[in-house]
């Protein structure tokens, strides 16, 4: 009987679940003609390195893409002296490329939540800012 149940356990770890790794070189089958920015510079520029980097040089695929970010900060929480010790952050994206081999024009938006702490003062708060967007 042990014999048996060790079979089973041996044959279930070894098995695997039937995942399949997908060919990721269909995915970034483009390359970046260009890419104009508007609204939070600094978001924006971390946005464009970051497809950047996943853009092929010699694809077929050439796209434009149009990227405007818009940031919100609000007050999420204060303490009992009506200080401020946590804010909200919104950020917006709202993006349009396009297709140039295809003529193809589209769009969609992605909205992103997070928060950071307020700092004794003014400079501590900004970096906790830079770092938590």
């Amino acid at each position: 009987m042990k014999i048996i149940i060790s079979f089973i356990t041996f044959f279930l770890l070894t098995t695997n679940c039937g995942f399949k790794v997908l060919d990721k070189s269909k995915n970034n089958n483009f390359s970046i003609q260009e890419v104009r920015t508007s609204g939070e510079m600094r978001i924006n520029y971390k946005i464009k390195n970051n497809i950047l980097i996943n853009s092929k040089e010699a694809s077929e695929n050439q796209v434009v893409i149009n990227l405007n970010t818009k940031k919100i900060k609000n007050i999420k929480e204060k303490n009992i002296k009506n200080e401020i010790t946590k804010y909200e952050i919104f950020l917006i994206s709202k993006v349009e490329f396009f297709l140039i081999k295809d003529d193809i024009r589209a769009n969609f938006s992605k909205s992103v939540t997070g928060d950071f702490t307020a700092g004794n003062n003014y400079s501590a708060t900004i970096n906790n800012e830079k770092k938590n967007c």
